[in-house]
């Protein structure tokens, strides 16, 4: 009579588990990234935006 564990039957689905838990992670890290890449993006243009407005006021000023 041979006597399988239960606990090997288990084992697919732990490892089944543990790569959709991988997967989930990669994807909230991937979103993660593409957020602080737009927050980086957006500072820059507010900062590009902020000189753009120096220069212009500054040429005005000039112009007067």
């Amino acid at each position: 009579m041979s006597f399988i564990p239960t606990r090997t039957a288990e084992f697919p689905y732990m490892g089944q588990e543990l790569v959709q838990d991988r997967i989930q992670t990669l994807h909230r890290e991937a979103e993660a990234q593409r957020l602080a890449t737009r927050v980086r993006q957006v500072r820059r243009a507010r900062r590009q935006a902020e000189r753009a407005s120096l220069r212009l006021r500054q040429a005005l000023a000039r112009m007067a």
